[in-house]
C-alpha cells in the first residue's frame, strides 16, 4: 500500500466512521441482494456465526496465522443440533388442543384436566396458512392452547433449546415452568430459541409436558414446537480468539480491527453500491480487504483463511451441495451449488436462495492453499500447517461442506493490503410476468460471473476510491441536515436500504428496481414499501425509484390488473405475475403513486415520467376524487392495530396524491384540470382541519377526538411546495409529539405503545428548527443502539422497551433520507 494511498484511507475514516460506542443491532457484511445478504449478529465478529438477514446460519470463518499461531476473527464454532423431540416438520405427532379459553393460571400444569380437549395431529395453523406447512396438520382461528406429552430416557442435556415456528404471540412451557415467550412477535420458520434456565431444570427423565399458547395477530397463523440439545463444539481450544478493538461502519462498509499477537488486522467489508452507477449497484461481488501491519517492528509470516459455507446456497441444511475449483483470467475461484437447482422454484419470506452459485475469489498469486471439505477439516488443517489439504469433491450436506482460501505474505512495520471477492451467480433472478429476467449486470445474457470477478479485481483501487466518496457524502449530507446522531442513523441504514431490492431490466431495457418485503409477507414490488424508502433514491438515483414504480404502472397499463385504483403489489418475491396480496389498499397506494411521481419530476426536473403514464395517473386520480377524502374502513401502511374508517393521516395522503397531480396537469398544459383539481384540494383541506381539530392536535380519525396519530404524509406538502396547508398544523402537530415521546421513540399513534423509525423521520423532518428536530431522533437513536434485539434493522419496535416487534432488514429504512432530500430542496 503506497503513503498515499494509506493517507487517503485514514483521512476518509476519520471523516465518515465512528468509534466502538457505535453498536448497530447487527452489522452487514456481504449485501449483494435480498438473498446474498450475511450478517453479524452482536458486538463481536468472532463472537457468533454470521447469518442471514432471516437469521439462519451461513457461516463464513476467517481465522489468522501469525508465525504458526491461529487465532480466530470471524464466526464462530457452529454448534450442532442435536433432536430431542422432533417439529412436525421433523416427524409426525399428535397433541391435546382446544380453541376455548382455559384456566389461564392452570392449563399448562401436569394436573389440569383436558378430557374436553382435543386430539389432533400438529403443526396447528389458521386457514389462510396457504402454504405446504401445514398440509396434514389442524386448523384453529386466532388462539390455540395445545398439550404435548413425551417421554425421555434421560435429561442429561448439554443446553436443551426449543426449536419453533410460531406466527403470531406464543408462549411456552415445559413441565408447568414458563420455558419462553414472545409478544407481540413471530418468526417466518423454525428457529432455535433459547428456553429459561428453570425450564431447562423442569426436563426429567421419564414423562414430560410441553405446553404452548399461540394467538394469530394478522395474516397466517402457525404454531410447531420441538426440543434440541445445543451441543458446543469441541477440538477447537488450540485456537486463539483474536481481541476485537473497534467496529466501525461507513455507508458501503464495515471495518473491523484486531489484535492477532504482534499483528494488528484491519478487515473491512466493503459493498459497492454506489447508486449513481447501476452496474455496481447490479454487480453481485463484495469485497473483504485486510489490512495487517506488525506491531512490534519485527518480520511475522502471516496466513489469513476466508471459508464459506454451502449453507450460502441454499435454503436448508437439508439440501446437498457440490463445488467446484477453477483458475481463469489470473484469478482462483472457488464456487458451491445446490446439487438439485430449481430455477426461481422458491418463493416466500423466511427463505433463501438455492440455486445459482455462491463464489469464493482471490488472485491467484496471492494464494497459498484453497479447497473444500468440511468446516471442521479446513479449520483443522490451516491451523496446523497454515494451508489447507482438503478436496472433497463429492456432493454433501449443506452445512457439512465449505470453500475456503489462504492469502499469505510476510509482514512488517509497512501496512500490507490484501483482499478476497465473494459473489453469487443467480442465473435468473426474478420471473416477471411469466418472463424470466436475468439480473442487470447480465440482462442480455452475454456476460459471465467469471467476467465480472476479473472485472471486479480489475477495478478494485477505483472501486475502493468511489466506496470512500460515498461514504463521504452519505456521511455528510446527512450530518448536515439533522446532527451526528441523524447521520450514523442513516449510515447504518444505508446498505439495508438498497440491497433489499434486485436490479433487473425489462425487455425493453429499462431498469425494475424490485424490492422485496422482508420479515414481513415476501411480496415483491410492494408500493407501500416504495412509498417509505423513495427519499434515498430521489436524491441520489431517481431512476432507481422510477424502477420500483415501473412495475405497478405496467400491472395497470397491461390489462393484467383492471381495479381504477393502485395494487398493492407484483406477487411474492421472486415472482412477480401479478398481486398476491389478500387485501387491497386503494387510497393508500394511489396516493402514494401520484405523489411519488411528482417527487420524480421533481428531482429530473421534467415531466417527462408523468407523461408516459398519464392516463392511469388520472384514473388513480378520479379514484381519490371520490373516495380519498374520507376513507373507508379499507386497509392502509398504518393498520398494525386494526383497520379504521375515517383515518386522518390516510387522508391527508389522498389529498397531497391530488395535489400532486394538479401540479402535473399544469406542467402538461392541462390548465382546466389543473384548475379544478386544486379547487378540490383546497377544499379538502379546509374540510380536513375542521373534522380533524382536537384542540392542541389533529386526531387520528376524524370522529374520534380523543385519538392521535404521526401525520408524516403532510411532509411532502412542504417539500413539493403544494402549499396546501398552512404551516400551523405541522406546528400545532409537532408541539404535541414532543408530550407524547416514549424512551425509544414516539409511538404511531394513540392505539399502541409501538412505533414505525421511517415515520419517525419523516414526522421530524416537519419541524421548523433543528432542536425539536433531534429531540424527536434521539429516541430513534436510542432504539437502534441498545434495542435487545440483534437482528438486521427492524423499522417496526415498541417505543417502551426497545424490542423488535416485526420486520427486520427492509427497504423502508431509505425513508430516514427524508430530511436529507428536505435540505436539498430547500
Amino acid at each position: 500500500m503506497t503513503k498515499l494511498w494509506s493517507f487517503l484511507l485514514l483521512f476518509c475514516f476519520s471523516l465518515t466512521t465512528f468509534a466502538q460506542t457505535f453498536r448497530p443491532p447487527a452489522a452487514p457484511l456481504i449485501t449483494i441482494d435480498p438473498y446474498t445478504s450475511v450478517w453479524s449478529f452482536g458486538n463481536d465478529l468472532n463472537g457468533s456465526i454470521t447469518k442471514h438477514w432471516t437469521g439462519k446460519p451461513q457461516p463464513m470463518d476467517g481465522l489468522i496465522r501469525v508465525d504458526g499461531k491461529t487465532y480466530r476473527f470471524m464466526g464462530a464454532p457452529t454448534p450442532t443440533m442435536k433432536t430431542i423431540l422432533p417439529t412436525a416438520k421433523q416427524a409426525a405427532y399428535t397433541a391435546k388442543f382446544t380453541t376455548v379459553k382455559p384456566d389461564p393460571n392452570w392449563w399448562f400444569k401436569e394436573g389440569y384436566n383436558i378430557s374436553t380437549w382435543k386430539q389432533a395431529p400438529a403443526p396447528f395453523g389458521t386457514h389462510d396458512r396457504n402454504d405446504a406447512m401445514l398440509k396434514g396438520g389442524t386448523e384453529f382461528a386466532n388462539e390455540v392452547w395445545y398439550r404435548r406429552e413425551f417421554t425421555l430416557t434421560a435429561a442429561d442435556f448439554e443446553k436443551a433449546t426449543l426449536n419453533i415456528f410460531h406466527d403470531d404471540d406464543v408462549a411456552v412451557y415445559i413441565n408447568g415452568v414458563p420455558a419462553y415467550d414472545c409478544a407481540p412477535c413471530f418468526t417466518g420458520d423454525y428457529e432455535f430459541k433459547p428456553i429459561s434456565a428453570s425450564a431447562r431444570k423442569a426436563l426429567k427423565k421419564g414423562k414430560n409436558i410441553l405446553a404452548a399458547y399461540c394467538k394469530n395477530g394478522a395474516g397466517p397463523g402457525y404454531i410447531d414446537i420441538g426440543l434440541a440439545d445445543e451441543i458446543a463444539p469441541k477440538g477447537d481450544d488450540v485456537i486463539q480468539v483474536a481481541k476485537q478493538t473497534s467496529l466501525k461502519m461507513t455507508a458501503t462498509q464495515t471495518i473491523y480491527s484486531f489484535e492477532a499477537g504482534p499483528v494488528r488486522l484491519k478487515a473491512s467489508f466493503v459493498a459497492p453500491l454506489i447508486l449513481k452507477d447501476l452496474d455496481m449497484v447490479s454487480r453481485p461481488v463484495n469485497y473483504v480487504v485486510y489490512e495487517l501491519v506488525s506491531t512490534d517492528g519485527k518480520t511475522h509470516q502471516v496466513e489469513i483463511l476466508n471459508s464459506v459455507s454451502g449453507l450460502w446456497a441454499v435454503n436448508d441444511a437439508g439440501q446437498q451441495v457440490a463445488g467446484k475449483s477453477e483458475i481463469q483470467n489470473g484469478l482462483l475461484m472457488l464456487s458451491l451449488e445446490n446439487r438439485e437447482q430449481k430455477l426461481l422454484g422458491r418463493k416466500g419470506d423466511d427463505v433463501r436462495i438455492d440455486w445459482g452459485n455462491a463464489y469464493l475469489a482471490a488472485a491467484a498469486t496471492k494464494v497459498k492453499g484453497s479447497g473444500m471439505g468440511t468446516p471442521e477439516e479446513i479449520i483443522k488443517s490451516f491451523s496446523k500447517s497454515g494451508s489447507i489439504n482438503a478436496n472433497q469433491t463429492t456432493a454433501a450436506h449443506a452445512d457439512a461442506k465449505s470453500i475456503a482460501i489462504v492469502l499469505a505474505d510476510k509482514v512488517g512495520a509497512q501496512s500490507l493490503s490484501m483482499h478476497v471477492m465473494l459473489g453469487y451467480d443467480d442465473g435468473y433472478s426474478v420471473q416477471y410476468f411469466g418472463e424470466n429476467l436475468r439480473p442487470w449486470w447480465n440482462k442480455d445474457g452475454k456476460n459471465t460471473i467469471q467476467n465480472e470477478l476479473k472485472n471486479a479485481e480489475n477495478d478494485f483501487s477505483k472501486i475502493l476510491t468511489d466506496c470512500e466518496a460515498t461514504d463521504e457524502m452519505i456521511y455528510q449530507d446527512a450530518l448536515k441536515a439533522g446532527g451526528k446522531q441523524y447521520a450514523e442513523l442513516c449510515v447504518l441504514a444505508y446498505r439495508q436500504a438498497i440491497s433489499a431490492h434486485k436490479l433487473v431490466a425489462q425487455p425493453s431495457g429499462t431498469p425494475l428496481f424490485l424490492s422485496k418485503e422482508n420479515f414481513s409477507n415476501g411480496s415483491i414490488g410492494t408500493v407501500d414499501i416504495t412509498y417509505p424508502s423513495a427519499p434515498l433514491f430521489l436524491l441520489y438515483n431517481p431512476t432507481l425509484l422510477k424502477g420500483m414504480m415501473e412495475p405497478i404502472f405496467y400491472y395497470s397499463e397491461s390489462g393484467k390488473w383492471t381495479k381504477p385504483f393502485a395494487a398493492h403489489d407484483v406477487g411474492t418475491y421472486p415472482l412477480a405475475n401479478g398481486q398476491t396480496y389478500g387485501e387491497d389498499m386503494p387510497v393508500e397506494e394511489s396516493g402514494n403513486m401520484l405523489t411519488l411521481t411528482y417527487a420524480i419530476c421533481k428531482a429530473e426536473n421534467n415531466i417527462d415520467f408523468a407523461k408516459k403514464h398519464w392516463t392511469t395517473l388520472t384514473t388513480w386520480a378520479n379514484y381519490l376524487k371520490k373516495e380519498g377524502f374520507d376513507p373507508a374502513n379499507q386497509l392502509c401502511t398504518d393498520d398494525f392495530a386494526g383497520h379504521l374508517a375515517r383515518n386522518a393521516n390516510l387522508s391527508i395522503k389522498a389529498i397531497m396524491g391530488l395535489a400532486s397531480y394538479a401540479k402535473m396537469a399544469e406542467q402538461l398544459g392541462d390548465t382546466k384540470e389543473a384548475a379544478e383539481v386544486n379547487a378540490l384540494v383546497k377544499d379538502f383541506a379546509k374540510k380536513w382541519m375542521e373534522l380533524a381539530d382536537s384542540g392542541d392536535h389533529y386526531a387520528l380519525t376524524f370522529d374520534n377526538k380523543d385519538s392521535w396519530s404521526q401525520k408524516y404524509n403532510i411532509v411532502w406538502d412542504e417539500l413539493l411546495k403544494l402549499n396546501v396547508f398552512p404551516k400551523t398544523v405541522a406546528e400545532k402537530e409537532i408541539k404535541y409529539y414532543l408530550t407524547k415521546q416514549k424512551p425509544f421513540g414516539l409511538p404511531l399513534d394513540s392505539r399502541k405503545t409501538y412505533t414505525k423509525s421511517d415515520w419517525i423521520i419523516w414526522t421530524a423532518t416537519l419541524a421548523t428548527n433543528q432542536p425539536d428536530f433531534e429531540a424527536l431522533i434521539k429516541p430513534v437513536y436510542k432504539y437502534a443502539m441498545e434495542t435487545p434485539d440483534r437482528i438486521p434493522l427492524s423499522d417496526w419496535h415498541e417505543t417502551v422497551n426497545g424490542k423488535s416487534v416485526g420486520f427486520r432488514a427492509r427497504s423502508v429504512v431509505g425513508g430516514y433520507w427524508m430530511k436529507v432530500l428536505g435540505e436539498k430542496w430547500k
